[in-house]
């Protein structure tokens, strides 16, 4: 039976919930009176249960889905403002033992390049990571005991924070690894990372087995079960995600509501972020393998109905996606995206060449340069923020939720991201992107509330052309 409370995934994520909740939808998705009740509920800005959001994304009514689309973009705008934090992928290993269907990197596929990073790699790497102007990484590794064991990862963690070249600084790791122990949730924790990042694939249950018929990923309860372990080792942070595109995208998005509704109702708060991956070609992978791929148009109004149903949570858009599509699902969500990246082992360094055996997860689909993204989003009229400040001011799990509902957290987050946009136009970027920048930044400026707020940001923005950094609120 469904239970939020319930540590035991077949029942937080129970399957004839799900299919109850799609049935609902599917009976009320024209029901105008239904609608209109969980707009005006949604328009409190608290968030909707899984069964009203499967409604909102069933629904069919023109007039209705302007209104969907109208609210998840003033959500957007309520809580995270116009800001974009950047990041990037740094793949350090592509061994693992898993039979994933889906990806790649799996056992059986012999014809990819394995690679493992070593120490020293991983400084070449953060240090061109450094030198592109990026200051927050998600580290990615296969799943494999021997290869990539607990503490490889604790020492490219080390490593990683330990570069410290030119300007450069990377301030934020976070990780996604494979389903772990408490004790390695703990020891995580205190390698200083941000959040933890664990995508379900898919929840549903049968298909999640098929997926994955061989490796320690074929334990769905375990993986499922895994931010519990990830809370209870210390980590408040934790990121959710789907591969969309696997299973059925209503069934996917219920079960990806549930399971924020779980942490919620367990442990006090939700999740720190959500991404929306799609399948995409990637070697020994054809998308069309799976037949349950959606559309641009419906990608985007799962993320709009996402950002409705849970306003406080971040959400996170790869290189997966193309410059297009990316530029259609900004407003209606989205607050993180990765620039310039790379989906290979080693790839920022010594970049792979069309002779080369792949060792890239997936292809990229936005190839730009981290430059070009920066440029690109402020010429949008988003501010590209590099800031990590919460994080490093304890502003984390429940005090970085309380703060997020409230809508306080903004007092903090603007100036920050225009202070960290400032000191990449300094050190990294191009011409063209430092005169748009620095037009964006004064115009920004207006729109910090308090007077003595915005005195403060304009004598840091001086001491940073005059050659300081790391400023924050």
């Amino acid at each position: 039976m469904y239970n939020p409370n319930s540590l035991n995934a077949d029942e937080f994520i129970d399957h004839n919930e799900i299919m109850e909740t799609l049935a609902y939808a599917e009976i009320n998705k024209n029901n105008t009176d239904l609608l209109e009740q969980i707009l005006n509920k949604a328009a409190l800005r608290k968030g909707l249960t899984h069964k009203e959001a499967a409604v909102l994304l069933d629904c069919e009514l023109p007039e209705y889905n302007e209104r969907i689309f109208a609210l998840a973009h003033q959500i957007k705008k309520d809580f995270y403002g116009n800001r974009i934090v950047m990041f990037a992928p740094l793949y350090l290993s592509n061994y693992c033992v898993n039979g994933c269907l889906y990806c790649p990197y799996h056992l059986k596929n012999k014809h990819i390049a394995r690679k493992k990073l070593t120490q020293e790699e991983i400084r070449k790497e953060v240090i061109a990571l450094q030198d592109m102007g990026h200051k927050r990484l998600a580290i990615e590794a296969g799943e494999d005991p021997v290869n990539n064991p607990i503490e490889y990862i604790l020492e490219s963690i080390r490593t990683i924070y330990s570069v410290h070249h030119k300007n450069g600084d990377i301030r934020r790791v976070n990780v996604n690894i494979a389903a772990t122990t408490v004790e390695n949730y703990r020891l995580l924790k205190e390698a200083g990372i941000g959040t933890y990042i664990l995508f379900q694939e898919t929840y549903h249950k049968e298909s999640y087995l098929k997926l994955h018929p061989t490796g320690p990923k074929h334990d769905y309860n375990y993986h499922t079960e895994a931010m519990d372990r990830a809370m209870e080792g210390g980590i408040d942070d934790v990121g959710l995600g789907v591969l969309f595109g696997l299973e059925l995208y209503r069934y996917e998005f219920a079960g990806l509501l549930m399971h924020a509704e779980h942490l919620e109702a367990v442990h006090g708060v939700g999740p720190h972020t959500i991404s929306v991956p799609r399948v995409k070609p990637a070697d020994d992978i054809d998308p069309d393998a799976f037949d349950n791929g959606i559309s641009d148009e419906i990608f985007q109004k799962l993320i709009a109905c996402i950002r409705i149903a849970v306003p406080y949570t971040g959400m996170i858009i790869s290189t997966r996606e193309s410059k297009s599509c990316r530029e259609k699902v900004l407003p209606y969500g989205i607050s993180q995206i990765s620039g310039g990246s790379k989906t290979s082992v080693g790839g920022y360094y010594q970049p792979e060449t069309e002779d080369d055996l792949t060792s890239a997860q997936f292809d990229v689909s936005d190839t730009r340069t981290l430059d070009e993204v920066v440029k690109w989003l402020m010429e949008k009229g988003y501010i590209p923020s590099f800031c990590t400040a919460c994080y490093r001011e304890g502003r984390t799990g429940d005090r970085f939720m309380s703060l997020c509902k409230s809508g306080q957290i903004q007092n903090c987050c603007h100036p920050n991201a225009l202070m960290t946009l400032e000191e990449y136009l300094i050190d990294y970027a191009s011409e063209d992107t430092r005169q748009i920048g620095e037009t964006l930044i004064m115009r920004e400026l207006e729109n910090i509330p308090k007077e003595a707020v915005k005195q403060v940001v304009l004598k840091r923005l001086e001491q940073i052309k005059n050659g300081e950094r790391d400023f924050r609120f």
